[in-house]
């Protein structure tokens, strides 16, 4: 049997790696093979291009590399022409990815869209594509399941891997026990995953840290950075900035950072579910090109706050998004921080509503409800088949 997977975001590339695991473990023949990243190979797939080097967000840094997308799904079509592999198997990348879904359902090749784009909240029109190019759906919330089964699109409901990760993730104690510290209020700042991401919104927090410092003396800042030349980038930021902040850098301990910190600050991705599962309240913001901005504006259609695929109260996760000059974001994020690290009893409230949550939503098994859902519908599809 062999499946082709696409993967085009970090975050995908991790939970695509632990379902390759897990298949393996239940059918040691599978074959896997596609576009990917570096945590997919380690797994044991075989990437035809590592598609998560072209992560990017936001329609304007999208349009520089069409040729790139284009030349992908080219190889894409010819590779199932020539393979015809059991399933092609869709995680996050919804731009690229009904294009992948288009050339397979062309070849005949089931399609599976794990972790399937927030089409319930960011132009809901696109479930026509769902409902054209994609068989079956393996969601990570039941009421996102819900949905596609109301618009006639075959979903499960698998719960998200993301807190399978989290529970198997062992944290490094000594760390963790260094940067406990009751006597100081801790704040965990990330700055994204992206080197775009940092370098538009690693400034502003900059700023925002200058303003919580000169009101809070008993406030430190653990910055998470996904990479050693972020970090470098981060560092020279804030020397430049001229003020003498209590500021630590990290790579590699995003987990343990989340974990030991009071609440946190942070640009809006995947790691909002982390923040969760480890019960830490954070603020959320994303800067936007003016262009991206008014476009996000009129495709919206969700009325609640966002982090990716989970819906929760704007109390726990305050978002904001932001284009032009940043000095009001700025104070909003700050203003709601302040409200954190200014009254305790506040904060406790807020990780005591993130306990709560946590119990009913972060249930762990995803990876294995999936692999299973993946291989028991492709085994009754070959009886079937068999039959006829």
């Amino acid at each position: 049997m062999e499946l082709f997977f696409s993967v085009g975001e970090p975050s995908g590339d991790q939970h695509a790696a632990h379902l390759i695991q897990e298949l393996k473990s239940r059918s040691p023949g599978v074959k896997c093979t596609g576009f990917g990243g570096t945590e997919m190979e380690a797994a044991g797939c075989q990437t035809l291009f590592r598609l998560t080097d072209l992560a990017v967000m936001g329609f304007l840094r999208v349009v520089p590399m069409l040729l790139k997308f284009y030349r992908l799904m080219k190889q894409a079509e010819a590779y199932f022409e020539k393979h015809k592999p059991d399933a092609v198997v869709l995680v996050d990348f919804p731009g690229f990815n009904w294009w992948i879904a288009r050339k397979a359902k062309a070849a005949g090749i089931p399609v599976f869209y794990y972790l399937p784009p927030q089409l319930w909240a960011w132009m809901p029109w696109r479930i026509k594509r769902v409902q054209k190019f994609v068989d079956h759906v393996l969601s990570g919330l039941e009421f996102e399941t819900d949905w596609y089964r109301q618009h006639g699109v075959d979903a499960e409901f698998v719960g998200h891997p993301f807190f399978d990760e989290v529970a198997d993730h062992p944290l490094d104690e000594s760390f963790v026990t260094q940067w406990t510290d009751r006597l100081i209020k801790t704040v965990a700042v990330l700055p994204g995953s992206r080197g775009h991401e940092v370098t538009k919104n690693f400034p502003i927090m900059v700023e925002v840290m200058q303003r919580l410092s000169a009101e809070h003396s008993d406030v430190r800042f653990l910055v998470a950075c996904y990479r050693e030349k972020q970090k470098e980038f981060c560092e020279a930021q804030l020397e430049q900035s001229g003020t003498k902040l209590p500021v630590e850098f990290f790579v590699g301990k995003t987990s343990e950072i989340i974990e030991v910190a009071d609440c946190a600050f942070m640009v809006s991705g995947s790691v909002s579910l982390e923040m969760l599962a480890r019960e830490t309240p954070a603020v959320v913001f994303y800067r936007l090109g003016r262009p991206e901005y008014l476009l996000a504006r009129m495709l919206v259609t969700c009325k609640y706050m966002t982090i990716p695929n989970l819906m929760v109260d704007r109390a726990m996760f305050p978002e904001f998004h932001s284009t032009g000059n940043p000095s009001k974001l700025i104070g909003q994020l700050t203003e709601e921080l302040q409200a954190w690290l200014g009254d305790s009893e506040n904060l406790a409230s807020v990780q005591a509503e993130l306990k709560s949550l946590k119990s009913t939503v972060a249930k762990t098994g995803a990876t294995a409800r999936t692999a299973e859902a993946i291989l028991s519908r492709l085994g009754d599809a070959k009886q079937a088949k068999h039959a006829a």
